[in-house]
């Protein structure tokens, strides 16, 4: 099998004139009938919960299901027939479903080191995406999947549907108002008491119905492991960067948009496998990362196996100021004010919780549909999620090397660091490559 994009739409029939007029002319791809055909790469998790998602909205068409389980495809196919009427065709191979010229929109629910080839090549071939976070898993491939974006005019909506709660935007008014005064620190943790050790699995045969080496894809080889597929991918550095990038990029995302700052200094992050050290994560079950920002800093907590309660909050984000404290998470926000402090300000006032709608996914979707027909940017573009996938990329690196890093955003590099360099670039197992825009 040829698995350059180059030689796949060659062996398909997909002209170089057709790329041309996709890439250049064509700025919606939707019918005129206002229909909007939708394909889901990726079946297992998330990726059908953003299905089910758009099917709840009108006019949403789902034409086909791509996934290498045939086990999960086979399933998730009947369940869309049984919601819809009507089954989808189903694909092992996600670049026969971007080749087909009726479908509009593609959703990539795929595991993290499969984000950005399905994104890039759907863009290429003129089609809008809807892609889970994190955007990619390595920086490098967050750069490129910006600029196909840009290039081929592609409306994308990275699956953080926090930007589309109203109460997550209305927090942000509140501490951008200046009612808490001057915001020094802010935090952003995630405590995830559900979860417990994954015991060590010997490698075994791969599952029937599983074509192993495409899930695998531009990732190493590796022997099958249960503890690397499905959903514990996610423990896994060549797949994903643990609760880092899984929570890390909903919640940093707003603890950044809070303190109207982008790009720190300097980034530290310390921590391990305190909880299970003997399991088969690789990825840390305890950390704490520090991004300084000259005048005030973000801190990012994970762990696994308790809550913690901070605010009595599992997750969240606390924006710490001289009169109070706005703290959001997804049920809703609250101010505790300072009353005893020496930068208690008389009069300051508790606001209770303001609650979610409860209705994020719905409409961070709706939104999507929106803006693909108006071509308008959506709420969490591109820019906005490829931006925060690399601070929490930044995070993992530093951790990775057990020091500081100092980070350059104008030249997307590290400053006179060339260790930390190397943990940007994807590194590719061959045939797959990134593709040359």
């Amino acid at each position: 099998m040829n698995t350059s994009r180059r030689n796949f739409i060659l062996d398909t029939g997909l002209t170089a004139s057709g790329i041309a007029l996709l890439s250049n002319g064509m700025s919606s791809c939707v019918s005129a009938s206002d229909k909007v055909i939708v394909a889901l790469i990726g079946c297992k998790g998330m990726g059908f919960t953003d299905l089910s998602a758009f099917l709840q909205q009108p006019g949403v068409i789902c034409a086909a299901l791509c996934d290498v389980d045939s086990n999960i495809l086979n399933q998730r196919a009947a369940e869309v027939e049984k919601l819809t009427g009507k089954r989808p065709d189903v694909y092992e191979d996600f670049r026969k479903v971007i080749d087909r010229k009726d479908i509009d929109v593609v959703i990539v629910g795929t595991p993290d080191h499969w984000h950005c080839l399905p994104m890039v090549y759907a863009c290429q071939s003129g089609k809008d995406v809807y892609c889970e976070k994190p955007l990619g898993r390595t920086i490098e491939e967050c750069n490129l999947m910006v600029k196909a974006a840009q290039k081929y005019k592609r409306v994308v909506q990275v699956g953080q549907w926090q930007r589309s709660d109203p109460h997550w935007k209305n927090a942000v008014e509140y501490v951008h108002s200046g009612k808490l005064g001057r915001v020094r620190s802010a935090r952003a943790w995630s405590y995830v008491g559900w979860k417990g050790s994954i015991p060590i699995a010997p490698d075994s045969p791969v599952p029937e119905g599983v074509n192993y080496d495409m899930w695998l894809g531009p990732a190493p080889s590796r022997p099958f492991n249960i503890n690397r597929f499905h959903f514990t991918f996610r423990w896994y550095w060549e797949y994903a960067g643990g609760l880092m990038t899984d929570w890390g990029v909903h919640l940093l995302d707003y603890a950044l948009f809070g303190m109207n700052q982008y790009v720190p200094k300097s980034v530290m992050a310390s921590g391990g496998k305190y909880a299970f050290p003997g399991d088969a994560m690789q990825t840390p079950d305890t950390m704490m990362t520090i991004y300084d920002f000259g005048d005030f800093n973000i801190v990012w907590d994970h762990t696994i196996g308790i809550y913690g309660q901070n605010y009595g909050r599992g997750h969240g984000v606390a924006f710490i100021g001289e009169f109070g404290t706005l703290v959001v998470d997804r049920k809703g926000w609250e101010v505790y004010p300072e009353t005893t402090s020496t930068s208690a300000q008389q009069g300051m006032k508790p606001v209770p919780l303001q609650p979610s709608t409860g209705k994020g996914l719905e409409l961070h979707v709706k939104n999507f549909l929106d803006c693909i027909k108006t071509r308008e940017k959506p709420n969490c573009d591109i820019e906005t999620g490829a931006h925060i996938a690399r601070i929490a990329s930044l995070g993992n690196i530093a951790y990775r090397l057990g020091r500081q890093v100092n980070w350059d955003g104008d030249k997307q590099a590290f400053k006179n660091d060339p260790e930390a360099d190397k943990l940007i670039l994807a590194n590719y197992r061959a045939p797959w490559e990134l593709p040359k825009l």
